[in-house]
């Protein structure tokens, strides 16, 4: 088992990765509140529950914790206001107090759920992430935010709410479909493009293990990814800093949201627009003279490798701009982008002309 901190002073907390933490029961009820008979709140989904429900149950009952599950329908087109009052509604049925603990037992849409109902249900209880995807076990569920989608702009609703244990079991990412997988690697491949190139030469030649699930290389990769994730939250928790910080890990995200927006949500996965979006990204730092084609080529030919997409839908360049002019990173109603000033180094920027941001989402999309 790797074990990692989120250095957050006194609500610092561990993520563990390994195989066969489901069934890891010393961690899971260290981090209950130690009552007598711990409560919990399980928030699943019809995919994952028939899978992992029970063995997280047979864990609960070993440390004495009484459970009530919750199944949701799956999907990003889910992660709506009726989910978080289905949520708070069998936990008032059930009679939920304050010392209950949500766990969130899925993948990116369940932990942004969950978290939010964790955050919200009488004004705020304890939270855990037993993340069940390659994408949430590397990004989404580390860091504390949670939130659900809005017609106008995706996570726009929300509120940061850290987690008390992080619990990534990688036997789990055997039962992933390949898009799943794939989708989940670009957020893996997010943290060498803006902040650790040793990494990103690291991938370049581990992808074909990776792709073949090969648990070494895995374990490996989730714990750098999770390491790099930590340091940033550790230094900008609630994305406040001015210049970088947090924000950077959201490369490729104001132009993937606006794929998964405009597309309807739950057409391209968000790994698939993110992987989209950063092939705008680099399109566009190219233009401004940043990273040269050859910097842009590479970034492509790593996707085409896990077979993600490295062209964005065509919804023409205003509705683009449109979809964008909501992302939450915008100041003073300025269009906020993460770039690439090189390779393994990223940085905001504000100033993009117009011109510049109709070419590039021109020369990216599909025709």
């Amino acid at each position: 088992m790797r074990r990692l901190m989120v250095d957050l002073g006194e609500r610092s907390y561990p993520i563990l990765i390994g195989s066969g933490l489901l069934l890891q029961t010393q961690e899971l009820g260290a981090a209950l509140p130690q009552s007598k008979h711990p409560r919990v709140a399980i928030v699943s989904n019809e995919t994952v529950a028939p899978l992992y429900l029970a063995a997280l149950q047979a864990s609960l009952t070993s440390v004495g914790a009484d459970n009530t599950p919750l199944i949701l329908a799956d999907g990003e087109q889910h992660k709506t206001w009726e989910s978080i009052n289905a949520i708070h509604g069998a936990m008032l049925t059930a009679r939920c107090d304050r010392n209950t603990t949500v766990i969130a037992l899925g993948g990116g849409v369940i932990g942004d759920l969950a978290g939010f109902a964790a955050a919200t249900y009488q004004r705020g209880v304890a939270f855990i992430q037993i993340p069940t995807t390659l994408l949430s076990q590397v990004d989404s569920s580390v860091g504390g935010k949670t939130g659900i989608n809005h017609a106008r702009g995706k996570n726009m609703i929300g509120a940061f709410w850290q987690p008390k244990l992080v619990l990534a079991d990688t036997a789990v990412l055997q039962t992933l479909s390949a898009r799943e997988f794939s989708s989940g690697l670009a957020e893996v491949i997010k943290y060498g493009l803006i902040r650790d190139l040793p990494f990103l030469e690291w991938l370049e030649r581990n992808l074909d293990a990776l792709m073949a699930r090969d648990a070494e290389a895995l374990a490996y990769a989730i714990e750098r990814s999770c390491s790099n994730k930590a340091q940033v939250v550790a230094d900008d928790e609630m994305e406040t800093a001015k210049d970088g910080g947090r924000a950077l890990l959201n490369l490729g995200h104001t132009f993937g949201h606006a794929i998964e927006t405009g597309m309807g949500y739950g057409q391209w996965l968000h790994g698939e627009a993110v992987a989209a979006g950063t092939m705008m990204a680099a399109e566009l730092s190219r233009r401004l003279g940043w990273i040269g084609e050859a910097d842009v080529a590479r970034i492509r030919a790593i996707y085409q490798r896990v077979s993600l997409p490295v062209l964005a839908p065509t919804l023409g360049a205003s509705r683009y701009l449109e979809l964008m002019s909501h992302d939450k990173k915008n100041i003073d109603g300025k269009l906020r982008l993460v770039l690439l000033r090189q390779v393994g180094d990223a940085v905001t920027f504000s100033d993009a002309s117009q011109a510049d941001l109709m070419a590039t989402i021109e020369t990216c999309c599909e025709t």
